[in-house]
């Protein structure tokens, strides 16, 4: 019983951790407020209530939803695009040959960059924005599917020819399994990603949104507190999404590698 007790006070210490950090950081920030002559940044009061007057005017709500509906259709089109065409490269050596000086050439090009051929081609709204993260995931979901498949030791791969199974069962009972797991981890950093670009694209092509929130609220008389509100919301966000994605890399069903028995 006392080892439980112990077990228990132990792991509770632990989950308190990081909000006592969180918490540190936010006397911290006070205290260099505070003490700053010129007032450079809101304090935190100020910042949780440009949250409320954003509630108040029901905005915060809007804004949250129209930045992740960009995020989700980006990052899902990227996904279905990216990841069979990474497969598929991957497993024959010919279309790497062919595909891989096209992927170099256009992988270093910032997504930011196309934001005038964005606007030019969709103008400004939700499709230019989508266009631009649909590029940010793009490349780096492509190259962890090529990598991926490339990684498959090739004994497994011969076994399963040498078993008979078919090309359709060589890839559920092979491929599937063996990528999984990667493709899982490269898409959680390739959200992280995506979550970036949207506020980045959302300052310039779109009108609503949690990136045009902040520079609407610095150009509508200085409203700093809104810019740090939406900064403090973009975090919160951020985190919750990546949550979401380890959860799914903690999952059994996913856990398959070659090292495990």
């Amino acid at each position: 019983m006392l080892g439980r007790g112990l077990s228990t006070k132990r792991n509770l210490l632990v989950r308190l951790r990081p909000i006592a950090f969180i918490a540190v950081l936010l006397i911290l920030w006070q205290i260099a407020v505070s003490r700053s002559p010129a007032h450079l940044l809101p304090g935190p009061w100020d910042a949780a209530g440009g949250i409320l007057d954003l509630v108040r005017h029901g905005l915060l709500l809007k804004y949250i939803a129209a930045s992740l509906f960009r995020v989700t259709w980006g990052f899902v089109a990227a996904a279905v695009l990216a990841i069979p065409l990474g497969l598929t490269i991957g497993w024959y050596r010919r279309a790497e040959l062919a595909f891989n000086p096209l992927i170099q050439i256009f992988r270093p090009i910032s997504p930011l960059a196309w934001i005038p051929i964005a606007i030019l081609w969709f103008g400004v709204g939700d499709i230019a924005s989508v266009f631009l993260i649909f590029l940010s995931c793009f490349f780096p979901l492509l190259l962890t599917a090529i990598n991926a498949v490339q990684r498959i030791p090739s004994v497994y791969v011969n076994a399963g020819r040498n078993f008979g199974l078919s090309p359709a069962h060589l890839v559920y009972r092979v491929l599937y399994p063996a990528v999984l797991p990667q493709l899982i981890t490269g898409l959680r950093i390739t959200l992280g990603v995506a979550w970036i670009v949207v506020v980045a694209a959302e300052m310039i092509a779109v009108n609503s949104g949690l990136g045009f929130l902040i520079v609407d609220a610095r150009n509508a008389g200085n409203r700093y507190d809104l810019v740090v509100a939406a900064m403090v919301i973009i975090g919160i966000i951020g985190l919750l999404l990546d949550l979401g994605m380890r959860s799914l890399e903690g999952a059994k069903s996913l856990r398959w590698d070659y090292s495990e028995d």
